[in-house]
């Protein structure tokens, strides 16, 4: 049996992690096969022969392509031509799906099968894409339970294989020793907006931060220690932070549902430029923006959007999540349910047996 191929496109840090996650699962299960594509240093680690590195193109917003239409052109005929010179067995996309779509549409003008894995957001925005979506790809795998209809209703072969989040938030330690490292007393927790707001209604309260890998920690760190009241920076063991809060605010995005699967009360704030909210709030055709809300189809943690996004409006639900148990207990409650809609677990070895299961049609 001649040597099997697939060639997998990731263009962001984030699709990187996810394919090097199916790709050791995949490897696992037949170590033999070959495996080159676009991507990153954890798609290097996972042992994909990477031939061009997509942290040039990981880039987003229209000025920011814009600045970087040089490379992505680039890719998009590198790949293009790796597509005609190898012909793989199987192209798999993952997520970044303008670039991604042109792709398919390549590969599906050479006669190659393609699965794409992590849908784009056909249900938050523009629909109508999705008969569009349906032409240029032979399968479609989805990580939201709730996404598998939209695509059934289409006639478009869908797999539901699970979020990669349900494996990987964990905390190690326990939540006690976590808050004593973190110098954190059993009745104390977090903000940063509006810490002096809260500060001054409760000065027993602490404030967290933490800082991701890519920004500036000195920098912030001394920010935070010139606030008044002071903030707690941390960096690293996230999962381990999120678990030794009482409460916590977020921006929107996948750390929402971090925190949902550790069941940590919160509440979603997002802003942005007015003319910004004022194009995307017509686009988008889904009432909520948060990803926990988004996944159990109502609201069951408090979004705080634009001129709702005030220190005095994010204090007063914070002190609600901390001082009233009844409604504390309830939204606990519904965080457990965000877990049921994201799957059993095993979304990566889920997706190496769907990829395995494509090659064998």
């Amino acid at each position: 049996m001649p040597e099997q191929h697939i060639l997998i496109l990731a263009g962001e840090a984030s699709g990187d992690d996810h394919a090097a996650e199916f790709v050791r699962e995949l490897k696992l299960m037949q170590p033999q096969m070959k495996i080159t594509g676009m991507g990153s240093q954890a798609m290097k680690k996972a042992g994909v022969d990477v031939f061009y590195d997509s942290s040039k193109i990981a880039v987003m917003g229209l000025v920011e392509v814009l600045r970087h239409w040089g490379d992505i052109k680039q890719a998009m005929n590198l790949v293009k031509l790796k597509l005609e010179q190898t012909r793989p067995d199987l192209l798999i996309l993952v997520d970044y799906p303008e670039f991604n779509l042109k792709m398919a549409r390549h590969a599906k003008s050479l006669g190659i099968k393609v699965l794409f894995y992590i849908s784009p957001q056909v249900w938050a925005w523009r629909p109508k894409r999705i008969h569009k979506i349906g032409r240029l790809i032979d399968h479609m795998a989805v990580i939201f339970k709730f996404e598998e209809p939209y695509y059934q209703r289409a006639n478009i072969p869908v797999s539901f294989v699970g979020h990669p989040l349900v494996d990987k938030v964990v905390a190690d330690q326990d939540r006690n020793i976590c808050r004593q490292q973190l110098g954190v007393a059993d009745d104390e927790q977090l903000m940063f907006e509006t810490a002096k707001k809260m500060h001054q209604q409760n000065p027993a309260l602490k404030f967290l931060l933490p800082i991701a890998a890519a920004l500036d920690y000195e920098e912030l760190s001394q920010l935070c220690a010139s606030n008044n009241p002071p903030i707690i920076p941390t960096q690293g063991n996230i999962y381990e932070m999120i678990s030794s809060c009482d409460a916590i605010v977020s921006c929107s995005g996948t750390v929402t549902l971090e925190i949902a699967l550790l069941e940590v009360p919160l509440c979603i704030v997002y802003r942005m430029s007015w003319l910004s909210y004022q194009i995307l709030s017509r686009l988008i055709t889904i009432p909520h923006v948060g990803l926990a809300n988004i996944v159990v189809g109502k609201q069951i943690v408090r979004e705080l959007l634009q001129e709702d996004a005030t220190p005095g409006k994010v204090s007063n639900e914070l002190f609600e999540l901390l001082d009233n148990k009844d409604y504390r207990q309830k939204v606990k409650a519904d965080l457990a349910g965000v877990r049921q809609n994201l799957g059993e677990g095993n979304g990566a070895g889920n997706m190496a047996q769907l990829v395995l299961n494509m090659l064998k049609k």
